[in-house]
């Protein structure tokens, strides 16, 4: 086991790997932003080391700083968590080229899955279905896109190879339509990820977003944890998670748990990571791989009780999976609200300092957070600052505790989203369950303040 780990990040997921590290007997190293200096996982930290100013690019985003914070501190491994750098393969390759270790998958396991299209490529090969579209990158002749299209069928999505994070992506109808749809995303591809190839996928009209939780070591060894429902979104930024998906028969999670399963011991992954899928009319199609821990981890840690973060460290040190699939069982329900900083309503970003933060409490009630009273929310950064998570023997009853959570939860000083998660607690249709990726939006729209 590592004697030492430094944490390349900020936030609540920097609190969260700071408490594994202590678990685990290992000393964390804090790296910062001025910005951060006076956050409680800094002031918590065995040590901490300001790598720059409050912009990400000359901090968080600062390789060389990153690197040689771990080198000063004599740490042996760094853990990105998620956002920033965790998926950068370029990122990955250096640390382990200065003699760290990453945790996290190879360069070359995020250079494959980073890029939609070989990622895509991959799973096919590996016997996970896919959305029906493009078998690789568009060409550039426009009757041989329109070919494609009438061959895919009407609607299609354009997508960015490199995109993520709902940006790089036209939904087109029509034919007429095609061509400059294809032009557009390339541009804003090109503009934003450096890179301008697209490809074409069949558009499913009233999906679900369903992703599957994998965990693999260095030993060719994986499991899956599970499944969770992230369909509850607005412009494909996830709001509140659940495990397991309602309505979806065990019988198909299964079945399609073993072939992410298997599809990483092909590509020889390793650490945690997820895949997603839409879910329509009873059938998985795979969209992408997130080559990291992921924001809504701790509904697959309720539901499981495996601690994910603890076991990427320990997979990373080269230990082997503490356990196998058979081991794997799913107990009750468990749901996260994302907390962010922001008009509950608006979506405005409201930084500013917290004047009271209390946090909820009772029976299956976590709170992973970062903030407290008297805390500055920078705006620096993303505008969440943090997630209340809820475990209940059924889903009636984690619905039940998040209701009574968000009751019990203050924050004053800055606006947050806390009201509307409120309201979304008691909606008719999201209560009944199995909502589709659509539905937030279209409640919003019909609920405009």
């Amino acid at each position: 086991m590592f004697k030492k780990i430094l944490i390349a990040n900020r936030g609540e997921i920097a609190l969260r790997i700071q408490r594994a590290c202590r678990e685990l007997g290992v000393k964390a190293v804090m790296v910062y932003s001025e910005a951060d200096r006076d956050a409680k996982y800094v002031k918590l930290a065995d040590e901490a080391v300001c790598i720059g100013p409050a912009a990400s690019t000359l901090s968080y985003l600062n390789m060389p700083a990153i690197i040689a914070a771990a080198e000063v501190t004599d740490s042996e491994a760094i853990h990105p968590g998620y956002g920033f750098l965790s998926e950068n393969a370029d990122f990955a390759e250096r640390v382990e080229k200065s003699g760290f270790q990453f945790i996290g998958p190879t360069a070359e396991s995020i250079r494959i899955m980073g890029d939609k299209v070989s990622a895509k490529q991959s799973m096919i090969k590996a016997g996970v279905p896919c959305v029906p579209g493009s078998e690789g990158e568009l060409p550039d002749d426009p009757a041989a896109i329109k070919r494609i299209a009438k061959s895919v069928g009407y609607p299609v999505i354009i997508k960015a190879a490199g995109g993520g994070g709902g940006r790089g992506m036209r939904v087109v109808h029509t034919e007429a339509a095609l061509i400059n749809a294809v032009a557009m995303t390339k541009a804003e591809a090109g503009t934003a990820f450096g890179n301008p190839a697209v490809y074409m996928e069949k558009y499913l009209q009233n999906p679900r977003h369903i992703e599957i939780q994998i965990l693999a070591d260095k030993h060719k060894n994986a499991v899956y944890l599970g499944e969770r429902d992230c369909s509850m979104q607005r412009r494909h930024q996830k709001v509140i998670e659940e495990a397991p998906a309602p309505g979806i028969p065990r019988k198909l999670i299964e079945k399609i748990g073993e072939r992410c399963a298997a599809a990483c011991k092909k590509i020889n992954y390793r650490g945690a990571g997820t895949f997603e899928f839409l879910y329509e009319n009873g059938e998985f199609y795979f969209i992408e791989m997130n080559t990291r821990v992921q924001v809504e981890h701790p509904v697959t840690e309720y539901i499981t009780g495996v601690d994910i973060v603890k076991t990427q460290i320990m997979v990373a040190a080269g230990l082997k999976l503490p356990f196998a699939q058979r081991d794997i069982e799913v107990r009750g329900h468990s749901i996260e609200c994302r907390i962010n900083a922001e008009d509950p309503f608006k979506f405005i970003p409201s930084p500013g300092r917290i004047t009271m933060w209390h946090a909820p409490g009772g029976p299956g009630v976590r709170v992973d957070s970062h903030i407290y009273t008297n805390y500055y929310v920078p705006p620096n950064y993303d505008s969440m600052i943090g997630k209340i998570i809820v475990h209940g023997d059924t889903r009636d009853e984690a619905l039940a505790r998040m209701r009574t959570a968000l009751a019990e939860t203050l924050v004053e000083g800055i606006n947050t989203n806390i009201p509307l998660h409120r309201e979304l607690m008691v909606d008719a249709k999201f209560m009944a369950g199995g909502t589709n990726i659509h539905y937030l939006e279209e409640w919003l729209a019909a609920h405009k303040r």
